[in-house]
């Protein structure tokens, strides 16, 4: 099913999407990888606040490439979103309700996932310059010494997402498949 979804995300929308749908975000997502994760749980562990309110938030796990000119943010496909997962079920525990990668996730986010109604999107891999398109603005909002994966606020237009583990912790890579192994 496709649905029209913005950002920030609440809960009650979060918990109307399934996996397999086909969602088209528009608002404000915020983009951070590896690095930036880093010093976000360490920020934490000191007790410091987070550079943006994570509260509803969308992390697209995406450290894009330099802007062609009349463009405002360059390719801007997803990275790989396992290597976020050892901080990620902190971030969900504090309002984290959407993360935009690809590939799978451990059971730990996961069962995050379900315990707090959030929702894992896939990106297509490979379609970051198309993807870019669907970027409208882009503002570096913390840890810029870090380039590529700094901290960015993203303003999004329909930005096409497919639902890979929803709110009730239905994962894709878990019930697909199997529908297209050869049979004996």
């Amino acid at each position: 099913m496709e649905k029209y979804i913005s950002a920030p995300l609440t809960e009650e929308c979060a918990k109307t999407l399934r996996a397999g749908d086909m969602v088209y975000i528009s608002g404000v997502v915020y983009s951070a990888r590896d690095a930036a994760h880093e010093r976000m749980s360490k920020a934490l562990d000191e007790g410091k606040p987070l550079p943006f309110d994570i509260s509803g938030s969308i992390i697209y796990y995406l450290g894009p490439s330099p802007a062609r000119p009349g463009r405002v943010i360059g390719s801007a496909g997803p990275t790989t979103a396992s290597r976020m997962d050892k901080y990620t079920p902190r971030l969900i525990d504090m309002g984290l309700i959407g993360m935009i990668g690809k590939g799978k996730r451990t059971k730990e986010v996961k069962d995050a996932i379900k315990r707090r109604g959030a929702v894992y999107f896939a990106a297509i891999g490979g379609a970051g310059a198309l993807l870019s398109k669907c970027i409208t603005a882009a503002e570096t909002i913390a840890y810029e010494d870090l380039g590529t994966e700094a901290i960015r606020k993203l303003t999004v237009k329909d930005l096409p997402v497919i639902v890979l583990i929803d709110s009730d912790g239905t994962d894709l890579y878990e019930t697909e498949p199997p529908k297209y192994a050869k049979k004996p």
